[in-house]
């Protein structure tokens, strides 16, 4: 059954890790955990000072080649009526910095205060939602 649309906003402002699926050239997807935040009406994802395995990521060049993904938030437990997901598919843009999005970033992950919001110069990768799906057995 579908999440309420309270508890999915709910989960889009606080959760904290979501997988994002971007296409790679050849089309298989590309999957990777990234962290977020909600502002302006997108959901918002910056490449950070978090240790990287070289060059541009590849999460880049997909949004930038194309911009069709899709995120997806999740939950497992042992107690499968608690199980749930939100998945938001749409499109994404590479954003040089935006001051709402640095502001809610920094508001949902004080590691923040440690670790650079940004990897050198700001890039930001924007989702602007084009569908909100959820599930949950237990709603």
């Amino acid at each position: 059954m579908p999440l309420p649309d309270a508890e999915v906003a709910r989960l889009l402002d606080t959760w904290p890790v979501a997988r994002l699926a971007t296409l790679r050239p050849d089309g298989r997807p590309h999957l990777v955990p990234i962290v977020f935040a909600r502002a302006a009406g997108a959901l918002w994802s910056p490449i950070d000072g978090k240790p990287k395995a070289g060059g541009t990521p590849a999460r880049v060049r997909n949004v930038a080649r194309d911009p069709r993904v899709a995120l997806l938030l999740d939950a497992y437990e042992a107690d499968w009526r608690q199980l749930w997901w939100v998945r938001v598919d749409g499109a994404a843009s590479l954003v040089a910095g935006d001051a709402a999005a640095e502001a809610a970033l920094r508001a949902k992950y004080p590691q923040y205060r440690d670790v650079p919001l940004y990897a050198g110069a700001p890039l930001l990768i924007r989702i602007e939602p084009s569908a909100v799906a959820s599930w949950s057995p237990a709603r």
